[in-house]
């Protein structure tokens, strides 16, 4: 018998699934679907529960807010305005580890709650304490949304798609080898190299309200990744960096571009600023692809955040990138009221198809989320904090970005200057030869093929056709060029009979001298083989080795006309003339 009390008791279980919104209404879903064929092709990607994580009770981190934004997009229904729409698979620890430390990756791998205070001294290590707790399943976590990343990366490397989209991504304060404000994984590099593959140049953009160093940081030496953020700047705020003056070092000097502002810019002054210096970086760099990083604590009423930016002007950003019409990959970020994070991504989800939606929400099972802003997408978030941005500090911020775009005189050339990660690999697998293929995989049959290797000592006989010590037909046997207490002869008649003094009679060649002596004796050599002469080897070079080459031409004319031999003295064994030097 269950008593009146408990009857009368209010619960969850026991409340409606939607509220009454009475005048308010509520917005009809789309019907219509997108042609298959019409352009751009969009790509949705939500890894299945991603949303379900949980940073802790305290955390302002909350992936649920993942949930939200799929449970209004659904509720619009752009789902039948979006071409694909993926849950992809999470990405594999060597995918992980293109760019992060492998000892980094294996910790993520192994630490729990549970272990945590026996690896208390790894944690330390990695950063993974306060703004990056451990808890339950994080790198099941960070494998889903980096994975997604990837997949959406890969899409728009294949041209099957033109604008990807995963809201679930864009933690882009992630190190190589520590964990830094709530990111554990850096899904935008990783996502960053995929398209370094097939892309010359990239372009990265980040509209949230902290400065992106993880992603500056990655690619600050390369010319080939252009990254514009906009971000608050006091010297003390999160992440502290990001200053007007960095630019890059090396190859990538002048392809870092930062654009800092102060608390309270509303939505006029951040448009006028983003347009103009996206605009002028476009033009100037040329990317090939597009990665926007949508971190939505750049709105007013953030928990986090100071800016009064509406989510209509959050969104226009996006349109307007939108309109270059260059592959774009658009990830979230930052934002900590979710209610305001999971309207401001919707909306931005609807500009990206192309869809006109109404401002009244759809009817969800999280209406009590929205019940306190009347269930209206546009709530007013703006006028909230003072504006301490003025339009001559904007202008000066324009000026110097400009002047920093000027060094760069055009794009940077489609060469490869760096060779991502992983595709090196497998270059160099490619130029491996099938036999050290073999030994890698230690087959019964590596190295039977590799004869001309075979190591074969000088004395040694071994009578074949790949003797080493094998006589040519132009060599005369050592027993036959050495006698008994005579030195061996620099060159014996039958090695230089049939060679031809590359001088002629010309007074200044480039030859040896102790070739054309050499034929002059030749006569002589023939009579006495048995005590070959010796022959002075002169390698001295400039205008000693012309003289000689005079002398032995002049010798040969000599024979020629007398046709008699020269006496036994007339061999070349005389001192040289002295040099003019």
């Amino acid at each position: 018998m269950v008593r009146s009390s408990q009857a009368t008791t209010f619960t969850f279980s026991s409340s409606p699934y939607f509220d009454d919104r009475g005048p308010h209404g509520h917005a009809e879903p789309i019907t219509e679907r997108v042609n298959p064929h019409s352009r751009p092709v969009v790509s949705y990607y939500f890894p299945k529960g991603v949303g379900a994580q949980h940073y802790g009770e305290h955390h302002p981190m909350k992936p649920h807010r993942l949930t939200l934004t799929n449970a209004l997009v659904l509720g619009y229904g752009l789902d039948k305005q979006i071409h694909n729409i993926y849950s992809p698979r999470p990405a594999t620890q060597a995918e992980l580890e293109a760019y992060h430390d492998h000892d980094y990756i294996e910790f993520l791998s192994r630490v729990t709650p549970h272990n945590q205070t026996e690896m208390k001294q790894m944690i330390d290590q990695f950063n993974c304490v306060e703004d990056c707790p451990i808890f339950a399943d994080m790198y099941e976590f960070c494998r889903m949304y980096a994975g997604a990343s990837l997949a959406a990366a890969r899409k728009l490397c294949a041209g099957t798609t033109d604008i990807a989209i995963n809201w679930s991504g864009g933690l882009h304060h992630a190190k190589k080898a520590e964990a830094s404000g709530f990111c554990y994984v850096n899904d935008i590099v990783l996502a960053i190299l995929e398209l370094l593959r097939y892309h010359p140049r990239v372009l990265y953009i980040d509209i949230d309200i902290h400065h992106g160093d993880g992603v500056e940081f990655a690619f600050y030496h390369t010319n080939r990744v252009m990254t514009v953020s906009f971000h608050k700047y006091t010297g003390d705020f999160f992440p502290g960096t990001g200053k007007l003056d960095d630019n890059g070092t090396g190859l990538g000097k002048h392809f870092c571009l930062n654009v800092p502002l102060k608390d309270g810019i509303d939505d006029d002054m951040y448009l006028t600023i983003f347009k103009t210096v996206i605009e002028d970086t476009v033009t100037a760099f040329r990317p090939t692809a597009i990665v926007l990083q949508c971190g939505a604590d750049s709105l007013g009423c953030d928990r986090l955040g100071a800016f009064n930016l509406s989510i209509a002007a959050h969104g226009e950003c996006v349109n307007f990138v939108r309109k270059f019409n260059v592959p774009l990959l658009v990830l979230g970020g930052g934002g900590y009221t979710i209610k305001n994070v999971s309207r401001c991504w919707t909306y931005e989800t609807s500009v990206l198809v192309g869809a006109v939606i109404p401002d009244e929400l759809p009817v969800t099972i999280y209406d009590s989320f929205f019940r306190e802003t009347k269930w209206k997408l546009h709530p007013p978030l703006t006028g909230r904090v003072e504006n301490q941005n003025t339009a001559a500090s904007l202008q000066r911020i324009t000026i110097a970005i400009r002047n920093k775009l000027r060094y760069l005189q055009g794009a940077p050339s489609v060469a490869l200057q760096e060779i991502p990660p992983d595709l090196g690999g497998w270059l160099a697998d490619e130029e491996r030869t099938k036999e050290e293929k073999d030994e890698e995989r230690s087959t019964a049959t590596a190295g039977d093929i590799r004869l001309e290797e075979r190591t074969i000592a000088r004395n040694e006989f071994f009578d074949g056709e790949r003797d080493n010590d094998a006589d040519t037909a132009d060599e005369v046997p050592l027993s036959q060029s050495t006698s008994k207490g005579k030195a061996p002869a620099s060159a014996t008649p039958a090695s230089t009979a049939g060679r031809k003094p590359r001088g002629g009679k010309r007074g200044r060649g480039r030859g040896r001298a102790k070739v054309s002596a050499t034929e002059s004796l030749a006569g002589d050599d023939e009579e006495d083989a048995d005590e070959p002469s010796p022959v002075r080897a002169t390698r001295g070079r400039g205008r000693g080795r012309g003289r000689g080459r005079g002398r032995a031409a002049k010798a040969q004319a000599k024979e020629r006309d007398t046709e008699t031999p020269p006496p036994d003295d007339a061999s070349m064994d005389v001192d040289p003339e002295p040099l003019d030097v």
